[in-house]
């Protein structure tokens, strides 16, 4: 199809955090842009609460569930109790819906480090990406309301963007004593032992003086809610749909199988083929289940000027990889065509390390005693409250405190993010919310590893089939190429800082995990090994310099030997960035829309 006949200027594959607001940009810039998304639009409470985010990863309707190994080797893989064995690794969860990911994720909402910004200038020599260019992207997509306008503009937040962020109201809740209690302690013992104050004194890890300064100390989290229900790309393509009808069309249950090519010139981009249906692709709880009334149509359609894919760090190189862009031998091991010999589609495969150190409380909590997680309010008072208020348990998302952190003086950005949970957590397996949410009486410490130095993680087509999971292993720590035993011993780090802090805490009975037996440092570092998980993905796509072999983009989100084909989604960083990823793929989708806009507008 020529490009006077292509429906579209733009078609962009992928609703979540990078494709979802580009496509919306591009839309109010006068574009004519198709957002092609695999699962549907549901709505429902386990999307909009708050907390029901552990729920939504559950949810039947737009779960995908990959399964990823840690270790190639047999022996330390079987040691993490979350290992399914029928499934050959542990679970993964994503979204396939409107939204992606940031349909189920934990809303929150943290500013990365500035040098996150600054190696990628530095990197590709490209001023561009600098943190001081970067910031006014964060103030443009943030509408910040829980500040008032005078320290908005004082702390270098944004007040009118698309994506709304909020603190947890907690205003009516039951008093719990226990957990008010615990929290002191924790923060003045942290306060004696660790010299740690408040961040600063609203609280807040996203002024743009916290960043500046490489600050540590303890916060309460921003969140990704308007009036303390979930808010995030869904919200802003449906507003932009409702205003440009025209310009902004979305094409759910539209699962893509390659990137379509001109036939006379063979790396540009033209197009997509997909199946149309719903709940094809593999990693979906609900495929296979195949009769007449369920077989997907095979279509095709084009664009004028690019296509741009933001399926997320497993799924842009899986497509990427079937339409034939990838390394030559593991292509032409299956049987694809090379079209674009690029060896780094696929490495570099990054992610968090966590991990959950419980305690056992000395009685159930009451700030959440009248949480059934139920979807009728008749009998979940907590869920009533939040209907008729937006107030109380559930405009958490569970975290009432958080500490950030250096693992040790000589690392440049605090790289500890360490959170409170009146729950027990301890990584992801299938129904972990439903196996732990009986729980009522432990305390977990979320540790969060930042800025980890492993890249050595990988994404492989297991099959040609594109409904087929990719292949997918992080080897983690000095499996990958951690090799001097840093992000280990950060981990460890973390583990004797959240001891610490509770030596002496008046209402914890005791530590279940990782327990007092695993008292050294060599046990510990044996205990993290087999029970640390990340739910980062990123990096598997990454932008370098022109002399990088290993470079899959360069440093306007370009795939590099192709023409009119880009990728803006968590594969597209070097190096992990910042705590949480969410926050910086929504500045890198803006910056992405300025690139595109300009080239376009210049002709």
């Amino acid at each position: 199809m020529s490009e006077e006949t292509a429906d579209f200027d733009y078609i962009i594959v992928g609703s979540g955090a990078g494709g979802g607001p580009l496509a919306a940009n591009l839309a109010l810039a006068g574009f004519r842009v198709l957002l092609m998304e695999a699962g549907g639009d549901e709505d429902t409470l386990e999307y909009a609460v708050p907390g029901f985010n552990g729920l939504s990863t559950e949810d039947q309707r737009c779960r995908w569930d990959f399964f990823v190994r840690h270790y190639a080797d047999e022996a330390q893989q079987s040691r993490d109790p979350k290992f399914v064995a029928s499934q050959n690794g542990i679970l993964y969860p994503r979204a396939g819906t409107l939204g992606g990911c940031t349909a189920h994720n934990a809303l929150i909402t943290v500013y990365p480090a500035e040098s996150d910004w600054n190696d990628i200038a530095e990197i590709t020599d490209d001023p561009s990406w600098s943190a001081e260019n970067m910031r006014p992207f964060f103030v443009k997509l943030e509408r910040c309301q829980y500040l008032t306008p005078a320290e908005i503009q004082l702390t270098g937040h944004g007040s009118s963007g698309w994506l709304v962020t909020e603190k947890a109201d907690t205003e009516g809740s039951p008093q719990d004593w226990q957990l008010q209690t615990t929290l002191q302690y924790a923060t003045q013992a942290a306060g004696e032992l660790y010299d740690m104050a408040p961040i600063d004194p609203l609280l807040d890890p996203n002024t743009l003086a916290v960043a500046q300064q490489r600050k540590s100390g303890y916060l309460t989290i921003p969140l990704a809610t308007n009036d303390h229900a979930r808010h995030g790309p869904r919200e802003f393509i449906r507003e932009v749909m409702r205003q440009f009808p025209d310009r902004l069309v979305v094409k759910t249950h539209a699962f893509v199988t390659s990137v379509l090519f001109d036939a006379d010139d063979q790396t540009r981009a033209t197009g997509v083929e997909y199946l149309a249906g719903q709940h094809l692709y593999r990693a979906d709880p609900n495929a296979g289940f195949d009769c007449s009334l369920t077989v997907p149509t095979r279509e095709t359609v084009h664009a004028k000027r690019e296509i741009i894919l933001a399926g997320g760090a497993y799924n842009t190189p899986q497509l990427l990889m079937l339409s034939g862009i990838g390394e030559r031998a593991q292509l032409e091991r299956l049987g694809i065509p090379v079209r674009i010999d690029l060896p780094g589609i696929g490495k570099n495969l990054q992610d968090r390390y966590e991990v959950g150190v419980v305690f056992e409380m000395e009685r159930d909590w009451t700030v959440n005693a009248g949480a059934s997680f139920s979807d009728d309010p008749e009998y979940d008072e907590a869920l009533a409250q939040w209907l008729a208020t937006r107030t109380g348990p559930y405009t958490s998302a569970g975290s009432a405190l958080a500490f950030l952190k250096r693992a040790t003086e000589a690392d440049l950005d605090p790289n500890l993010f360490i959170f409170a949970l009146a729950s027990r957590f301890q990584g992801y397996f299938p129904l972990y919310f439903s196996f732990f949410e009986p729980v009522r009486n432990n305390l977990t410490w979320a540790l969060l590893k930042a800025h980890n130095r492993n890249t050595g993680g990988v994404v492989e087509l297991a099959s040609a089939d594109p409904l087929d999971r990719p292949s997918i292993n992080f080897h983690y720590f000095q499996e990958g190429n951690n090799t001097d035993g840093s992000d280990l011993e950060a981990v460890v780090d973390g583990i004797e800082f959240i001891r610490g802090i509770m030596a002496g805490s008046p209402y914890a009975q005791q530590e279940l995990l990782p327990g007092t037996a695993v008292a050294t440092r060599d046990q510990l570092k044996q205990w993290v090994r087999d029970q640390a998980w990340g739910h980062h993905a990123s990096c598997s796509c990454k932008i370098g310099s022109d002399n990088d072999p290993m470079a899959v983009l360069d440093s306007d989100f370009r795939v590099r030997g192709a023409k009119g084909l880009r990728v803006v989604d968590a594969s597209v960083f070097p190096h992990i960035p910042g705590t949480f990823i969410v926050t910086p793929i929504y500045m890198i989708s803006e910056k992405a829309a300025s690139v595109i806009i300009a080239e376009a507008r210049a002709g």
